[in-house]
């Protein structure tokens, strides 16, 4: 990632969502990359939205992205039709779309994930059950985001140390 000179995120003061501080140094090709609530939300609604889609949507609409629930099957039908005609008005494309993961990890509170156990022990964490179980969701999810092999992992210690699971 490059380090770029934007200003703040308009996510980061929003009420209604979930976003972290780590996330403002998520920054590609100096474009913001898309906050954690909104991936969540993507994987829910089975889309794979990539950077340069993000980048032509409008700030109120990624906004709207942000804050549109997907907490019923009706809510998570109507984000994915937005999200599919979004996607269609700014690229002329039609949308990537993804298996539905009818039970993600990050929903499992009975068992941590193993490649997060590897990644936290990269770091020497201790992470236990309870820690996990107290997580919200979308922490859970962004620290199983973080952690994949492939993905660029300097955020993931700003994260366990945002989420209250390591000493800065």
């Amino acid at each position: 990632m490059i380090k770029a000179k934007l200003s703040p995120s308009e996510f980061k003061n929003l009420k209604g969502i979930e976003y972290f501080k780590f996330e403002e140094d998520f920054i590609e090709e100096n474009v913001r990359c898309i906050p954690m609530v909104v991936r969540f939300k993507m994987d829910a609604a089975g889309i794979k939205l990539k950077l340069a889609e993000w980048s032509k949507f409008h700030p109120s609409e990624r906004i709207q992205l942000a804050l549109l629930p997907v907490s019923t099957q009706e809510q998570t039908d109507r984000y994915h039709q937005f999200l599919i005609g979004l996607i269609t008005k700014y690229t002329g494309n039609q949308a990537t779309t993804l298996a539905i993961d009818p039970l993600p990890d990050w929903g499992n509170l009975h068992q941590i994930p193993a490649m997060l156990k590897e990644k936290a022990t990269e770091l020497a964490l201790q992470l236990s059950i309870n820690q996990w179980r107290k997580l919200t969701n979308i922490q859970r999810f962004a620290l199983l985001k973080l952690c994949r092999p492939g993905h660029e992992n300097k955020n993931f210690p700003k994260a366990a140390v945002e989420f209250g699971l390591l000493n800065s």
